[in-house]
This record gives structure tokens, C-alpha cells and sequence, in this order.
């Protein structure tokens, strides 16, 4: 093996495009097909199978790489809780590398469920290829990073290029907040060792155009509050005006955290002092994306953001936090919605919360905020469930700025651009406190109307293609920082 950082740039794409084409898409298509959701949204995992099912179809793949991967080594591992039940399992990949380094990349094979509004001709457990685009469940979220991370190291094999030591972790709980992945890392840690770049192939790109680099993450606090005011249902015309609607009281509270004019949460303790730099990048994203900052979702035709400056919408959606509302019950189908007083409303909220931001602190004040001084003396009760944090990343040494400006222009044409992302990934708060020196390259597919987690849920293939390529030359620059 020789010692050259660079990859040849012509020949590593040959090789991504046929590897994508002729073994990654088929295996692809085949993980679509199987409904294996998050235990979040399938409490009997375990029984239905369908988890067991996609790891052993990515974990064959993976092991399939060692006649192009000397000395892979592909192990399932499954730990039990403390109930004694299985937990979700986790791929973990051990490649040899020169040297005492290592690098550690991450994925996630588990997926949301299936969600409704999928248009005519596909289907969440069905995978169809339209040109550059693979639709399906899951694809782009995650199921492709095993597959990468391995083309990746497969490219540099290819070529003779020298590298760290690498280790692949793959898990089966992203989806439910990671809340599996702890004993894991604790478990493997030994195994792990010492990392010093960590790689993350779960996060988004805002245009397929270049290569994106996420530099902080918004952390997930979710929880299901419901008003009481009647122990039964009663006729409206006999009720109404006597007593409160639960629904009138909940928007009551809910504007306590809220503003429903603005949107701005009314949580001091939620809030945070953005960084100057991260300040500084939004504003370089808004002027290289221009209006496809908001553009990019599917609007109603007269309908309009928030705001119409570009660097507060990035600011927003990075680093404040955010209020949604995702289920409701105790309302009737409309269908059978009679004319009676309810006697309660429960609502899922889902409140994304800033980088920085302890989520047992921002629980216990959503809590603390929604259940004090109830209106009327009506029953309230808010009751958390989702705690994950957000994350910042370090300041980027100027090792991989290099190596990510030349990886972008090798194989986009354009200089990398970065930015923060409104989503979640629990592992990276988690690896960020393992391993405080390191150097993070988290990136990924999800670009304007993939769409992961709603409807019609794409992976755009040419940029999966690309990245591969990419995460090789950081690699390869990786292991060359210091020689």
C-alpha cells in the first residue's frame, strides 16, 4: 500500500458509479420492502420480524465487501435491557487501518412509519427509480450509509491509498431517539477506542449542487399534553357557555409557550445566544441558496413563511427552537363528530430545541410552564416522553476544511458549504462528549423534497454517488494531516 493521500478523482468516480449501480441500488430496493419501523412506532419489533430481516440484508452486503476490503470484520450485536428484553441491534464493522488512529462512521437503518399522501404510483414499501431518483421508505434515511461508508473505504482500497483504522456502527434506534445507542457505545467502547474523525451520513444537503457539511444539530423534546374538564361528553347546547371548552383551554395554554402570531416560543429557558460564526454561515447559505431556503417545500398556492429574510429563516430553523403539534385525540372523525361538548384534548407537541440546550431542563420548564394554573381548575397534565440533545461542532481544523473544499470540487464542482440542520441525531451529542478532540464530517442526501419522514420519501442517487467519493478523499486526507 502506498502512502498517497489523493485519490484520483476519474477513476474513484468510475468505480462509485458501477458499485451504486450494479450492487448498492439492487440491495436498496430490497430494503425498501421491508416495514422495519422505528420500536417507536412498532412496539412488537421483536416479534414482527422485520428489524431481524433488514439487518441481516445490509449485514450480508457489508460481509460480502471482504474480498474487496482485506480484513473486515462484520459482527450483530445484540444486548438486553434491563428487563431482560432484547434491545435493537447494531451493526459494528471493524476495518484495519495504518497507524493507532481511528475513524468511526455512523448510520441508521431503522424508519419512520408510513405516513399518508404518498402520489399515485408509489408507496412507502415499494421501491420505484424515477431517473436520478429512488423512492421509498428509508432509503435516503439512513438506509444507504452502510452501504457508503463501505464503498467509501472500498474506493480507497481500490487505488492503494493508505488510511486510519475505521469502524462502522450501524444502529436500529435512531428513529426513537437512540435511546438503545448509550449501552452500546458503553459496551463497545473498548472496542471503539480512541476516534479522532467521525463521519455521519444521516444529515442533509440544501442543494445536490455541492457537498454539505452540518455544523450544528437541533435537539427533540416531544410530549403528549391533555385538558380535562368533564368526566363525559355533554350536548353543546346544554353546556356551551357554562362550560369551557377543553379545546379553547388548550390554545390558552399552548400560547403561554407559543406566540401564535409569530411562532417565537415564549420559553426563556428554551432560548439560546447564537454564535457569531454560525450567525455568519447562515447568512453565506441564504446568499448561495437564494429563495430555495423556503421554496423548496410544497406550499399551497398563496401561502408564505414566517418571515421573508432568508438568513432568519436559517437562523430559525437552526437555532431556535420550534413548536409543532403532530396528533390529537379525543376529537371525533369529522364524519362522526356529533354536536357534543368534549370532555377532553390531548395533543402530541414536538418542540425542537436549540443546540446548547439541556433536554431534562427544557422538559421539566414545558412542564413547569403548561401545568401551572390550570384555566377554569380544569385537570392538566403534560407528560414528557422524547428527550434528545442537540449538538454544536468544534471549530473545524483546517485539515478537513481543506479536504472538504477539495472533495466538493472534485466531485460537484463546487466549494462545500455549511450549515446547521433543524433535525436530531442523538449520536453525535453522544460521540461529541466521548470524544471532545475530534473532527466531525456529518453530511448526507437529504436535499431539497426528499422529504424523509412525509410522503414520497426520495434518495437522489447522483449525490449519494458523489458523497461516497467524498467521504473517501476526507479519509485519505484524514490519515495525511499529519505526515
Amino acid at each position: 500500500m502506498t502512502t498517497s493521500p489523493r485519490l484520483n478523482s476519474t477513476t474513484a468516480t468510475a468505480s462509485s458509479e458501477r458499485i451504486w449501480e450494479e450492487e448498492i441500488l439492487p440491495k436498496l430496493h430490497d430494503y425498501i420492502r421491508i416495514p422495519n419501523k422505528s420500536p417507536a412506532f412498532e412496539p412488537e419489533w421483536v416479534s414482527k420480524g422485520h428489524m431481524d430481516k433488514a439487518v441481516k440484508l445490509i449485514a450480508g452486503w457489508c460481509e460480502s465487501q471482504a474480498k474487496h476490503i482485506p480484513g473486515l470484520k462484520v459482527e450483530v450485536v445484540q444486548l438486553k435491557n434491563e428487563k431482560g428484553e432484547p434491545r435493537t441491534p447494531v451493526i459494528y464493522m471493524e476495518i484495519p487501518g495504518t497507524g493507532d488512529d481511528t475513524v468511526v462512521l455512523y448510520g441508521h437503518l431503522d424508519k419512520q412509519p408510513e405516513m399518508t399522501g404518498w402520489r399515485a404510483g408509489l408507496s412507502p414499501w415499494e421501491p420505484v427509480r424515477e431517473g436520478d431518483k429512488l423512492f421509498g421508505r428509508g432509503g435516503a434515511d439512513d438506509g444507504y450509509s452502510a452501504f457508503g461508508s463501505l464503498a467509501a473505504i472500498r474506493l480507497l482500497k481500490e487505488q492503494g491509498i493508505a488510511h486510519a483504522r475505521c469502524v462502522v456502527l450501524i444502529e436500529a434506534c435512531e428513529e426513537s431517539g437512540s435511546y438503545d445507542l448509550p449501552a452500546y457505545i458503553e459496551h463497545l467502547a473498548p472496542r471503539i477506542g480512541k476516534a479522532s474523525l467521525v463521519v455521519c451520513l444521516d444529515s442533509g444537503c440544501a442543494n445536490y449542487e455541492q457537498l454539505w457539511m452540518t455544523t450544528s444539530l437541533r435537539g427533540l423534546v416531544s410530549g403528549n399534553l391533555r385538558v380535562d374538564i368533564l368526566s363525559e361528553g355533554v350536548h353543546s347546547g346544554d353546556a356551551s357557555g357554562i362550560v369551557p371548552s377543553s379545546f379553547r383551554i388548550l390554545r390558552q395554554i399552548l400560547s403561554r409557550v407559543e406566540d401564535e402570531q409569530t411562532g417565537r416560543i415564549r420559553v426563556e429557558g428554551l432560548q439560546v445566544h447564537i454564535p457569531q460564526a454560525r450567525r455568519d454561515q447562515a447568512a453565506a447559505v441564504a446568499e448561495v441558496l437564494g429563495e430555495e431556503v423556503y421554496s423548496k417545500f410544497p406550499w399551497v398556492p398563496g401561502a408564505r413563511p414566517v418571515t421573508v429574510d432568508r438568513v432568519e429563516q436559517i437562523l430559525n430553523r437552526t437555532w431556535r427552537p420550534a413548536l409543532s403539534v403532530t396528533g390529537v385525540e379525543g376529537m371525533p372523525a369529522l364524519g362522526s363528530a356529533g354536536n357534543v361538548l368534549r370532555p377532553f384534548t390531548s395533543v402530541k407537541l414536538s418542540m425542537r430545541i436549540p443546540p446548547r440546550v439541556e433536554p431534562k431542563v427544557a422538559i421539566q420548564a414545558l412542564k413547569q410552564t403548561l401545568e401551572a394554573d390550570p384555566p377554569y381548575g380544569a385537570k392538566v397534565t403534560f407528560e414528557g416522553e422524547k428527550a434528545s440533545a442537540g449538538w454544536d461542532a468544534p471549530p473545524l481544523e483546517k485539515w478537513l476544511e481543506e479536504a472538504t473544499h477539495e472533495a466538493s470540487r472534485s466531485y460537484f464542482g463546487k466549494p462545500f458549504m455549511a450549515m446547521g440542520e433543524g433535525g436530531t441525531i442523538p449520536f453525535m451529542e453522544m460521540l461529541g462528549k466521548r470524544f471532545p478532540q475530534a473532527q466531525f464530517l456529518i453530511t448526507g442526501v437529504l436535499g431539497p423534497n426528499s422529504n424523509a419522514h412525509g410522503p414520497n420519501e426520495y434518495l437522489h442517487i447522483p449525490t449519494g454517488k458523489r458523497l461516497t467519493c467524498c467521504v473517501a478523499n476526507v479519509i485519505a486526507a484524514h490519515f495525511a494531516r499529519a505526515r
